[in-house]
């Protein structure tokens, strides 16, 4: 689905102040055509995001420096950061597709379900599912939680669930996770389909952040309706 102008203005002021940037950063970028820097010499993390069209460094000044004469396709690349950082112990994080939406079409479940909003259920679920997809879902990081369970043998099993948390009060992050035995079955899209509108219902918009090498991630984001906005690259500092 094609975002309203505005939205992709709230998007960028949500990551701005993210970022620590100042609230026009991104769209002043665009407007000058030139990459948007902020010194952090505390920072132990080194973040490279661009946004319809506008990019961000954030770093310490030695970074920033170094990155002047990268083209931002390049800086969008993990190995080009890990590079840049090797000599004070860079690692880790990659890159990201951002995918957002300020609408979707609503996804009926084929039969009747229940959906538990508790913490217990998501939980039981990740314990389920394999460690690295716990780790990049984050559940313990998404306040608002949409499990959906399934009656089993006189007990109550969490299949899938759709969550999300709020950034500056305007995007609503969301993230899904389905039980390994459970896939191919069309949960994961209604999950998401799920924390999706109670997120639109409370007045954000979406974002989806996946690593770019999680083809399963990215398809489910393109499926249930999200459109590509930009890219997020990070390492750790030793």
């Amino acid at each position: 689905m094609t975002l309203d102008p505005g939205s992709a203005a709230i998007i960028q002021l949500a990551w701005a102040r993210r970022l620590g940037l100042d609230d026009d950063a991104f769209s002043s970028a665009l407007a000058s055509g030139e990459r948007i820097v902020r010194a952090d010499e505390s920072a132990r993390t080194v973040e490279f995001v661009r946004l319809f069209g506008s990019s961000a460094l954030v770093g310490p000044q030695w970074v920033i420096d170094t990155a002047a004469d990268i083209p931002d396709e390049e800086m969008a690349q993990h190995v080009t950061l890990l590079t840049l950082t090797r000599s004070h112990g860079g690692h880790g994080l990659g890159a990201a597709a951002l995918f957002f939406a300020d609408d979707l079409p609503l996804r009926q479940p084929p039969e009747e379900m229940t959906v538990s909003h508790g913490n217990a259920e998501a939980i039981e679920l990740e314990g389920r599912c394999p460690p690295d997809d716990v780790n990049e879902v984050g559940l313990s990081d998404l306040e608002n939680r949409y499990t959906i369970v399934h009656e089993l043998e006189g007990r109550r099993v969490p299949l899938a669930c759709g969550a999300y948390s709020e950034w500056e009060g305007l995007l609503a992050h969301l993230g899904v996770l389905v039980d390994p035995e459970w896939r191919r079955r069309g949960l994961g899209s209604l999950a998401a389909s799920i924390a999706a509108h109670e997120a639109l219902a409370a007045g954000l918009t979406l974002q989806w952040r996946t690593d770019v090498s999680n083809t399963g991630s990215l398809a489910l984001a393109r499926k249930i309706g999200l459109s590509a906005g930009g890219i997020q690259t990070s390492v750790h500092l030793g």
